[in-house]
């Protein structure tokens, strides 16, 4: 009885895979990467699952190539061809997954929504571009996409340093390995690189320019740091190795959606944001607590600028604070920057004048 619910031949076999099986897959894959394989960016464990699906991937575009141009031809190899683009797919499946994993930690909503709603568009889309992993042009694209990706944050954890000479050498990087992809093609398959050639050089330079934009106009979070805590406080103290804080109690759905948080400020009292901040092991680097308030024409009006040093390896963040007297009623936020004014996260609030500090609850960082 069963059986007739089961896959008869290849192509049914890769069709009941993307139409029942995949979709479990897609969501599992990206629970395992954001909590288990991919917890810590700077892990041994995450390298080497990331590394292993572009190497995976690289390996399956050479591979489609040489067997339908008929360089290969061993019983064995046809009998999987079918199979091959599949492969291609879950590796890209599985890169971005992990990158939707990773960027999403860092982004600051406000800011970088764009770049991370694009990695969880090809994530989602990828379910669905088995056909189009036949052609060279978007094999490559797909793979540059994923290599500067990659690069972006693999690089600053390398040398210890953050900014746009990290961005610049991750440019670098990317072209040089598809440039090496492209070679291995061009020798093994000289057909098809002469065919595509022109195709592929306008694709990467599309996608090359099209990283330049969005990272120069801070759309891409400033990798390998995520904004691990942060919020708007009555008190912060230091009590051994922790933060103890007092904030005003928040509702716990309020927690999780875009409120923009009330802040009553009795007069002359002070207020202070607190930040905790990740970094990996052995970078310390510069960053900002920018206090920002909106004036009667809807404009943001830097009032003051904070910096201080943080320090990477801490698994719950570098913890820092700003303290600011004297706030005027009305909307502020503290932007947490680094030295090149990319947005880590931002502390959006209200100020509202009370005649005494209201009930508070104790958080210990």
């Amino acid at each position: 009885m069963i059986r007739k619910y089961l896959p008869k031949n290849t192509e049914e076999l890769i069709h009941w895979y993307e139409r029942y099986v995949s979709p479990f897959a897609l969501l599992g894959g990206f629970l395992l990467d954001n909590f288990v394989f991919l917890d810590r960016i700077d892990s041994l464990q995450s390298y080497i699952l990331l590394t292993s699906y572009m190497a995976l991937a690289a390996g399956g575009i050479v591979l489609i190539h040489l067997i339908e141009t008929g360089r290969l031809r061993e019983r064995m190899v046809l009998s999987v061809a079918p199979f091959v683009p599949v492969v291609i797919q879950f590796a890209f499946g599985g890169l971005f997954s992990g990158f939707l994993a990773v960027y999403s930690r860092s982004a600051s909503v406000a800011v970088s929504w764009i770049f991370v709603v694009a990695i969880a568009a090809l994530l989602i889309g990828n379910e669905r571009f088995r056909q189009h992993y036949m052609k060279l042009p978007f094999q490559i694209s797909v793979y540059f996409i994923v290599l500067f990706s990659f690069f972006i944050f693999f690089l600053p954890i390398l040398f210890h340093r953050i900014g746009s000479l990290m961005f610049l050498l991750s440019g670098i990087a990317t072209l040089f390995v598809t440039v090496l992809l492209l070679y291995a093609i061009r020798v093994l398959v000289p057909e098809v690189w002469k065919e595509e050639r022109t195709r592929v050089a306008r694709a990467v330079t599309v996608i090359f320019l099209m990283f330049n934009l969005l990272y120069f106009t801070n759309a891409i979070p400033p990798l390998p740091l995520a904004l691990k805590n942060a919020g708007v406080y009555h008190s912060v103290t230091r009590v051994g190795d922790e933060y103890v804080l007092q904030a005003e109690p928040v509702p716990w759905y309020k927690r999780y959606l875009l409120y923009n948080t009330l802040f009553h400020r009795e007069a002359g009292k002070p207020v202070h944001v607190f930040s905790a901040i990740y970094a990996p092991s052995g970078l310390n680097t510069p960053v900002l607590h920018q206090w920002q308030h909106k004036n009667e024409e809807g404009e943001w009006i830097t009032e003051s600028v904070v910096p201080f040093t943080i320090s990477g390896g801490r698994e719950g963040g570098y913890r820092g604070y700003s303290t600011k007297n004297a706030l005027a009623e009305g909307k502020w936020r503290v932007n947490v920057l680094t030295k090149n004014g990319q947005i880590i996260g931002r502390v959006a609030f209200t100020v509202i004048a009370a005649s005494s500090t209201p009930p508070v609850v104790e958080i210990r960082r």
